[in-house]
């Protein structure tokens, strides 16, 4: 078999979230075995039992993105579970404090750094050069509209979703050639956990005013899955706006 006909085998780190959990689910209607990483092994599990109840294959692994020793263990258990990754999804990440930024805390700033730019950093270290090898892998990592711009109050959130945008667009041109694509999704605002922390810590609704309506994590996952296939084979570095519109206005 080559290995362009294997299985596809997904990682999806955030997998217990909103739209780890939707994005594991759009995946494994589509055939792909996905194995979810969290730092809640609980989250994980709940997310694995929705995707076995749905006839779908997977396993649920407790992992600090931001450590990558827990990283390559989790690759090794894949490997052994159901062959090569093919497909990373970077969707773990956290939103941190809202606060004007003469005010914003640095031990969050540094803690939403970690898991929102490291935690990129070290899973695609870690998986692409066992993709290259193979020939073939697609990674999609998370970003936000907040790459493209400015959120007051946000400053670690912001700041580390320009920095998985400018990650996306290195790591495309060193693979470039190799069989392996890397991509973002821009997401606007989705509903969820995440959107409601944001709120709430506001408390005028600026969030939700920077767009009609909230998505679903299930619009952004379809987004996702599309960069992941192999329609989108012929797609690497790109940023994909998910967000009915609303950073053109």
């Amino acid at each position: 078999m080559r290995a362009s006909d294997d299985p596809a085998v997904a990682i999806v780190t955030g997998g217990g979230g909103d739209l780890g959990r939707a994005t594991a689910m759009r995946l494994a209607r589509d055939g792909v075995a996905v194995t979810l990483l969290d730092n809640s092994l609980i989250g994980a599990q709940r997310t694995l039992a929705e995707v076995e109840a749905n006839g779908g294959r997977g396993l649920a692994l407790a992992v600090d993105v931001t450590r990558a020793d827990t990283l390559a263990g989790a690759l090794d258990a894949v490997e052994n579970a159901f062959g090569g990754v093919t497909i990373l999804v970077n969707c773990a990440g956290i939103e941190g404090t809202v606060s004007p930024i003469d005010t914003y805390p640095e031990d969050v700033f540094d803690r939403v750094m970690a898991v929102n730019v490291k935690g990129v950093f070290l899973a695609m270290q870690a998986t692409i050069p066992r993709m290259i090898a193979r020939g073939r892998g697609t990674v999609v990592n998370v970003a936000s509209t907040s790459a493209i711009r400015g959120r007051g109050g946000l400053a670690g959130y912001v700041a580390s979703k320009h920095a998985v945008l400018g990650l996306t667009r290195v790591a495309a041109i060193d693979v470039a050639g190799s069989g392996v694509r890397v991509n973002a999704v821009l997401p606007g605002p989705i509903a969820g956990r995440m959107i409601e922390s944001m709120e709430s810590q506001s408390g005028d609704g600026i969030q939700r005013a920077t767009v009609a309506a909230l998505a679903r994590p299930e619009d952004v996952a379809a987004a996702i899955a599309f960069l992941a296939s192999k329609d989108a084979c012929h797609v690497n570095g790109a940023a994909l706006v998910v967000d009915d519109g609303s950073t053109l206005i």
